[in-house]
């Protein structure tokens, strides 16, 4: 079966050799698989604003142009997480968006709901990772990281932290434009022109600093906080992408 806007069997593929559409280019350089968006939003339920449920900020997102949502939340109980992956994949899944999973994801996940997975840094590759019909990606914070990613053949990668960042203050140190150029040069992506998974900036990401980290060598960006915190997430997202190439 096709995943949403779709090639059978990779979720949000484009056909080889075909444009995968607005608003979205091929994860990795060459890499065969799904057409990433240039945005990925990460969700922290704790940082809503008062009497804001997940549901009601990622609806907004969508309204907004918001195609790829990555659920966390991993102090869930299974049952919740899962009622929860079904109430975001309902809101992606009818305008062609993309919902992966933070590991572990449990097997209450399956069934068509989540359309990938999303390793920490230190996680093992799921066995049979390139025969699996699923987006898969990982955090990276250096080079070693980036070139293990590579060397799996994952779909794309998060790089972090972009900036200092509200959500986990002290984390570093900031990357910012130059460390990212000095990361894929590390890792040989910017010369060897091989396959590579598409790189995300993430972390105190905000409509300010989107196109610099794009102008670095990113693929996109990833942001959490700038809009979980928001109490307008559409307009923070409208000028996120806005400031992304189509």
């Amino acid at each position: 079966m096709p995943g949403p806007g779709g090639t059978p069997g990779r979720p949000g593929g484009a056909p080889p050799g075909e444009s995968p559409g607005p608003g979205r280019s091929a994860c990795g350089s060459g890499v065969p698989g799904p057409a990433c968006p240039r945005l990925l939003v990460l969700t922290d339920r704790a940082q809503l604003p008062s009497g804001r449920t997940l549901r009601d900020q990622v609806a907004a997102g969508v309204e907004a142009g918001l195609r790829w949502v990555c659920l966390r939340e991993r102090d869930l109980p299974a049952d919740d997480r899962a009622e929860l992956a079904t109430e975001l994949a309902e809101l992606l899944h009818p305008v062609g968006g993309l919902l992966v999973a933070a590991a572990p994801a449990p097997e209450s996940l399956g069934g068509g709901t989540i359309d990938g997975v999303h390793l920490r840094a230190h996680d093992p590759a799921p066995d049979g990772l390139r025969s699996q019909p699923r987006l898969t990606g990982r955090s990276c914070h250096d080079t070693a990281e980036l070139r293990r990613a590579a060397a799996e053949r994952l779909d794309y990668v998060t790089l972090s932290p972009y900036a200092e960042t509200r959500s986990k203050p002290g984390y570093g140190p900031a990357l910012g434009a130059a460390g990212v150029r000095a990361a894929l040069a590390g890792a040989g992506w910017a010369a060897d022109g091989a396959p590579r998974p598409g790189v995300l900036a993430l972390g105190g990401i905000s409509p300010d600093t989107a196109a610099e980290a794009v102008d670095a060598g990113a693929h996109g960006v990833a942001v959490m906080g700038e809009v979980m915190r928001a109490e307008d997430p559409a307009d923070v997202l409208r000028r996120l992408l806005a400031a992304l190439p189509d």
